[in-house]
């Protein structure tokens, strides 16, 4: 009896997959304001701003920000302000053990079912980072590492893993966006290159290592700004 293959599942920010109504399209510009810097940790913004900015009512605005913060990616003051939740050494920490738990696992999960076309659209993504890179792109640098991430986890067909992992990178994904600013991006190590190296040649423990250190290297500079 043939195996039946799990269905890749697909990112939480592609637009053809999820209900098309205006709660999830509020839901998803707000979600993707908070993976590549929209939203700037310290600096509060009204409902009434964010309502503003997308052009739409305040009512979908405000039951998306509820869901946003359901998810410990926002938290809300008295006077309809919403911000970004401070991160303390601690919540680094859980974060940091969180994700070498269960990301290297969904890449693992992800090798059996890595096909060539895949194969090629992490290299085409990576090689768009390198452009991102060279022109101090850091929103779209930001964007193709999302991308990158979740192309790979997706295939693990993981609904449950795939949408813990989202919800950690919605709460360290605005520190980044001022690593990036305040530091730039030429230091950084390309551990992507070697998750791909390890992916063509199927070797499961290359392609944890190097899913491992890329998370690694992001935290420790976000640990490193928290900090100072």
């Amino acid at each position: 009896m043939k195996q039946e293959q799990p269905t890749p599942q697909t990112s939480p920010l592609q637009e053809d997959t999820l209900p098309n109504t205006t709660h999830e399209r509020i839901y998803r510009a707000l979600k993707g304001k908070l993976l590549f810097g929209g939203f700037l940790p310290g600096k509060a913004v009204t409902l009434r701003g964010l309502a503003e900015d997308l052009n739409v009512s305040p009512m979908p605005v405000r039951e998306a920000v509820r869901r946003l913060i359901a998810e410990g990616a926002l938290e809300t003051h008295g006077n309809r302000r919403v911000s970004i939740p401070q991160m303390g050494e601690q919540t680094h920490r859980e974060i940091l053990l969180a994700r070498s738990l269960l990301e290297p696992e969904l890449a693992a999960m992800a090798q059996p079912h890595v096909r060539s076309k895949d194969i090629k659209d992490l290299i085409a993504i990576d090689k768009a980072i390198d452009v991102c890179l060279e022109n101090g792109d850091v929103e779209g640098y930001m964007r193709g590492n999302y991308n990158f991430h979740f192309r790979l986890y997706n295939l693990a067909a993981s609904h449950v893993m795939s949408s813990l992992v989202d919800n950690l990178w919605m709460q360290f994904g605005p520190f980044m966006r001022m690593v990036y600013g305040r530091h730039g991006t030429a230091n950084l190590i390309d551990h992507h290159k070697q998750a791909i190296d390890a992916l063509q040649a199927k070797d499961v423990p290359a392609l944890r290592h190097a899913i491992t250190e890329d998370i690694r290297q992001g935290m420790t500079f976000i640990g490193d700004q928290i900090q100072n």
